[in-house]
C-alpha cells in the first residue's frame, strides 16, 4: 500500500512514498518531481529542458530512484522510453503528492497573512442567487472575515480547491468531481435546453438526452478538458456562460443548462424542459483537513440558508 506524508519547509520538503512494507528511504519531492517530467515528456532531453537542467544527472537521478524504490520504471528503448506498470502507478502518485504538497505551501503562506480571509471559488455566472444570499448572510455574522471571490470558468473551482489557490468551492455535480473534498449539498435542479429564439424546436413542451444529442443546427458547444484541449466535434469552442449565451442569440449554439439560469437568460433565448438530462446539483466543498475557522462560518452559514 503507498502512503503519503509531507513537510513544507523550503528545499527541504519531502514526501515520503513507501512502496515495499521494508522500504523506509523517502523519496524528495526534487526525484518526484524529476521522474514526472521523464514520465509526461517520454524523452530525458525534452524533460532536462523543462526542468532547466543538463541531461546526465536527470538520468542519474532516474536510475537512482529505480533503485532505491528497487522497481524499474522506464523502459529504455533506442529511439523511445515507455512508462512500466510501475512507472504509470508513481506518476499518478507523484502528481497527487506534488499537489499536496504545492496546496500545503500555498495555505499555509495565506494562514500567516496580516488580514484574516477566506477563498471562494466559482464558475462565474452559475449559483448566482444562492451565491448573493450566501454572501450576504455570512458578512452578517460577527466572526465573518472578508471573502475573495474566484470567478472562473468550468471545471476551474475544482482545480483551485485541490491546488490550495481556494478554501473553499461552490462546485455542481455531476460537472464536477468531488472525489477527496468534504461536502455539503445545497441545491439540486433540474437542467432545460437553451435555444435561439425562433427556433423550430423552441415550442416543443419538451425534449429527451437523444434527441437533444442530435442537434447539429444549431450544435452543442465544446468544452475544455482539464488539460485545455477541446473535444472533437461541430460545436464552437467555449469557455463560460457569457460566451454561450452570445453563441446562442446568434443561432451558433444551443446549451443543457441547470434551471435557475433562466433568470439570466433574454428574450432572444427559448426554454425547453429535458426531463431526463441529469439533475445538477450544488455543493459547497472544502478539504477534508481544514481547521479554518471562517471555511467552518461559511459552510455553516450555507446550510442555514
Amino acid at each position: 500500500m503507498a502512503s503519503k506524508t509531507d513537510r513544507v519547509g523550503g528545499d527541504t520538503a519531502r514526501v515520503s512514498v513507501v512502496v515495499t512494507a521494508d522500504y523506509h528511504d523517502p523519496v524528495e519531492t526534487r526525484e518526484l518531481r524529476y521522474f514526472v517530467a521523464v514520465a509526461e515528456e517520454l524523452h530525458f532531453g525534452r524533460a532536462a529542458q523543462r526542468l532547466a537542467m543538463a541531461q546526465p544527472p536527470l538520468s542519474r537521478a532516474i536510475q537512482q530512484l529505480e533503485r532505491r524504490l528497487g522497481v524499474v520504471l522506464l523502459h529504455r528503448g533506442s529511439r523511445a522510453i515507455m512508462l512500466t506498470e510501475a512507472g504509470s502507478v508513481l506518476l499518478r502518485e507523484a502528481r497527487l503528492a506534488l499537489e499536496a504538497v504545492e496546496a500545503a505551501e500555498r495555505r499555509t503562506r495565506r494562514a500567516a497573512a496580516d488580514r484574516p480571509g477566506v477563498v471562494l471559488a466559482t464558475k462565474a455566472g452559475a449559483s448566482r442567487e444562492l451565491l448573493s444570499t450566501l454572501l450576504d448572510a455570512y458578512a452578517a455574522d460577527p466572526g465573518a472575515v472578508a471573502v475573495e471571490m474566484m470567478l472562473c470558468g468550468p471545471g476551474e473551482p475544482e482545480r483551485l480547491l485541490r491546488d490550495g489557490t481556494a478554501d473553499v468551492a461552490l462546485l455542481h455535480r455531476p460537472y464536477d468531481t468531488t472525489t477527496g473534498f468534504d461536502t455539503e449539498d445545497l441545491h439540486t435542479e433540474p437542467q432545460v435546453l437553451v435555444l435561439p429564439a425562433g427556433h423550430p424546436f423552441a415550442d416543443r413542451p419538451h425534449m429527451s438526452m437523444t434527441e437533444v444529442d442530435a442537434l447539429t443546427d444549431p450544435p452543442l458547444p465544446r468544452w475544455p478538458r482539464p488539460d485545455g484541449s477541446y473535444p472533437d466535434g461541430p460545436g464552437p469552442r467555449v469557455r463560460d456562460h457569457t460566451q454561450l449565451t452570445q453563441l446562442i442569440t446568434l443561432g451558433r449554439a444551443c446549451a443543457v443548462m441547470p434551471e435557475s439560469l433562466r433568470a439570466q437568460l433574454r428574450d432572444d433565448h427559448a426554454i425547453v424542459p429535458v426531463p431526463d438530462a441529469p439533475a445538477v446539483t450544488t455543493v459547497i466543498a472544502w478539504p477534508p483537513h481544514s481547521r479554518s475557522k471562517a471555511v467552518a462560518d461559511l459552510v455553516r452559514t450555507a446550510l442555514r440558508l
